[in-house]
């Protein structure tokens, strides 16, 4: 792995005690919590591997929680999360799997309310950084460190051309792009990253190109 900086190599600022069980725990949290829009009123959360070792001891169950919030790495608060949900009338439980995952720090977080549900497995891959490997059945590889779309279309010709039409009209580059179907000429989810912010009106633009189901934005 290639560090950009003394900071990638040291990891966040957090509350600890581990830049990997807490920091990118916290990190997957509330990157689940970005894509759901709003805070659950349930979650489950399954750990795997060292995650399922560690969570108790390593404060990675509190950590998740606190993403789930929308605490950030260094909120003073994440110490005191499983309450604070509680509080919050916020159902959560854990659940140890015992199946051997790609990467031993896994998790994998299902949440929900009356309007809708979401499941995304992340993992924490050192320093505090994190992958988002799939989310509701489609495979992809998000980091959460960048504004990034994440686009569910019909899979049909032309669409992915046009959304990248879009975003060179209004000067977005593209970092890292990506496409998933679970069956061809279904639906396909469309995941990008960007070096630049997004705003309201490419949203909008894109939400109107043929085949667009859904257009979400996910900023750092």
């Amino acid at each position: 792995m290639k560090y950009k900086s003394v900071f990638d190599i040291i990891g966040p600022v957090m509350v600890g005690p581990s830049s990997s069980h807490t920091a990118g725990a916290a990190r997957i949290g509330l990157v689940a919590r970005k894509l759901f829009g709003r805070q659950p009123e349930w979650a489950h959360i399954s750990f795997y591997g060292s995650f399922a070792e560690t969570y108790r001891g390593h404060g990675t169950d509190v950590a998740i929680v606190a993403g789930l919030l929308g605490f950030d790495t260094f909120d003073e608060r994440i110490p005191d999360a499983l309450a604070i949900a509680q509080a919050a009338g916020m159902d959560v439980s854990f659940s140890a799997e015992e199946a051997i995952p790609h990467h031993p720090n896994t998790a994998r977080v299902r949440i929900g309310d009356g309007k809708g549900e979401l499941e995304l497995v992340g993992v924490s891959i050192g320093g505090g950084k994190i992958e988002i490997i799939e989310l509701n059945g489609f495979e992809l590889k998000l980091s959460g460190h960048h504004p990034a779309l994440l686009i569910m279309h019909n899979d049909r010709y032309g669409t992915i051309g046009a959304v990248a039409s879009a975003l060179a009209k209004h000067a977005i580059n593209i970092g890292h792009m990506e496409v998933s179907r679970k069956e061809k000429g279904k639906e396909a989810l469309m995941t990008i990253e960007v070096d630049q912010p997004l705003t309201d009106e490419l949203l909008q633009e894109l939400e109107q190109l043929p085949n667009i189901i859904q257009v979400t934005k996910l900023v750092d």
